[in-house]
């Protein structure tokens, strides 16, 4: 009985068991030929096979221990070798570096060395003559390069890649990339702060209104306005010098995140491919993206000053100011509006800005919940940072042209000034005389509203118009009633004085020249 009753319980389990897998894990139906008997006998010839043929096919450099083929759309949505295929010579010359370093170990031979080499720079010769040839698999450069390798040189290009992720080989291309395009983006900088300096001397003696709200407010020199947009180029210059030794650091040897297992000499790699210094730590290498969160910055906060100094233009060649004139070489007409001259290289200018504030924001974004160390978030990176370098390109050269080559009106700006825009020279005419600064500004406010209710201009008041407000006003008021007197008046350094811009002009040309040498460093 008992016997019995144990038979029906263990039935019973099975049952259960039975029910649960198949909700869990419903058998997949098999074809005839799978569902023959195979005995234990045949079966490990047969496995045998499988891993031999797995073996034999051609596979991606990750895909050892993996048995089924990739989805088409995850192909697809995986790949970058459609962007990142511009770091092809740099990939290069960092894995002929990295075959060196190898050889330098005793890992490879100088012979194995030397045919990694001969064969790389065949390859980089391919993509230079732009006949290299992408198969399918190749789903990066790295993967494409190491691939062709093969091709050329055989079984040897598979020690090439002993000791090394595409991890560190990724940051290090990247790096390497970057490092020249920053000297280039520097360069179209400078230019333009170069083109500046060259017009405010040139144009020094031209007066113009300056403007707090938009609204006049004192006289000041073209000049003088010119420079105040190229003091803050010249801070962007100073960033990007800032940037480029962050940058110029070698991230290749640090292998995955752990670090070498064969002992290759950092420091001498990071010599070898014109790197100031390595990463401290194997595991921040592969994971640090600061450099192109710092490269967006910087180009996002250029592009603000570039905006803020084209919206400044707009404002300046429209009708209603007249004070400059863009060429017809950045400028376009309407399609309806035959009289229109369109200032779309500014606007574009003050477009382009916000589009790369986003891309900053987007991957700043994309890095705030990553884990330590490399994830694959981090390939969202190159197609933002290629877009900035780009458009940084051209927004730096165009910004140059359209300087270069707009007409300044000098009697529209001197239209636009107002004798109201001298009312703090009045105030600071009486603070002369003794009196308090805090009095002298509601004396003149009420000397403005005293024009404003007469109808007359400031410098129409007379000293006994003049003379109940405050008993210091003298005949000596009427000096102070010209534009390029108020403007010589702020004579401090900085100021709008015609010896205080010449000498801005004169420090910014010092500065271009003392930093001069950092533009010719070669990699």
């Amino acid at each position: 009985g008992r016997r019995v009753e144990r038979r029906r319980r263990e039935g019973r389990a099975r049952r259960v068991c039975h029910a649960t897998s198949s909700l869990v894990s419903p058998r997949p139906r098999l074809s005839a030929r799978v569902l023959r008997r195979v005995s234990p006998v045949t079966a490990r010839p047969r496995a045998k096979s499988l891993v031999i043929a797995m073996a034999a096919e051609k596979k991606k450099l990750w895909g050892g221990r993996f048995s089924e083929d990739i989805d088409p759309l995850m192909e697809k949505f995986n790949e970058s070798l459609s962007f990142d295929r511009r770091m092809a010579q740099e990939d290069i010359r960092g894995s002929m570096g990295y075959a060196r370093a190898l050889a330098k170990t005793g890992i490879i031979t100088d012979d194995e060395r030397d045919a990694l080499v001969a064969g790389l720079t065949i390859v980089g010769k391919e993509w230079l003559a732009d006949t290299f040839e992408v198969k399918d698999g190749d789903e990066d450069i790295h993967t494409a390069n190491e691939r062709r390798l093969g091709e050329v040189i055989g079984s040897v290009a598979g020690k090439l890649h002993t000791g090394r992720s595409r991890n560190d080989q990724v940051a290090t291309d990247t790096r390497m990339w970057l490092r020249t395009r920053l000297v280039t983006l520097r360069g179209y900088l400078r230019e333009l702060i170069t083109v500046a300096c060259d017009r405010a001397e040139r144009e020094v003696d031209v007066v113009m209104p300056g403007f707090t709200h938009l609204q006049s407010a004192q006289t000041v020199r073209w000049s003088h306005w010119l420079l105040s947009h190229a003091a803050a180029w010249q801070r962007d210059d100073m960033r990007i010098a800032d940037l480029a030794p962050r940058v110029n650091t070698l991230p290749l040897g640090s292998g995955a995140l752990a670090g070498n297992p064969f002992g290759v000499d950092r420091q001498a790699l990071a010599a070898d491919l014109g790197f100031d210094r390595v990463c401290p730590n194997s595991m921040d290498a592969v994971s640090d993206r600061d450099y192109v969160c710092e490269t967006m910055f910087w180009a996002s906060t250029t592009m603000i000053h570039l905006s803020r100094w084209s919206e400044d233009l707009i404002i300046y060649s429209s009708n209603q100011f007249g004070f400059v004139k863009l060429s017809d070489a950045y400028s376009t007409g309407s399609s309806l509006m035959p009289q229109k001259k369109n200032p779309d290289a500014l606007e574009l200018l003050r477009g382009k800005s916000g589009r790369l504030l986003g891309v900053l924001t987007g991957f700043m974004c994309v890095m705030k919940g990553t884990p330590t160390t490399y994830n694959k978030d981090f390939q969202e990176a190159w197609e933002g940072l290629f877009d900035t370098v780009d458009t940084m390109s051209d927004c730096l050269q165009i910004a140059t042209g359209c300087l270069a080559t707009l007409k300044i009106d000098p009697a529209a700006m001197e239209r636009g000034l107002s004798m109201d825009m001298l009312a703090t020279d009045l105030a600071e005419y009486l603070v002369r005389k003794g009196v308090p600064f805090r009095e002298t500004h509601h004396i003149s406010g009420a000397a403005v509203k005293m024009a404003e209710d007469k109808g007359v201009t400031l410098a129409d008041l007379t000293v006994e118009d003049l003379k109940p407000l405050c008993d210091a006003f003298e005949h000596d008021v009427s000096e102070i009633w010209s534009y390029e007197k108020s403007a010589e008046s702020r004579d401090t350094e900085g100021g709008s004085s015609r010896r205080s811009v010449l000498e801005q002009v004169a420090k910014l040309r010092k500065y271009l020249k003392d930093t001069e040498g950092e533009m010719s460093k070669t990699f």
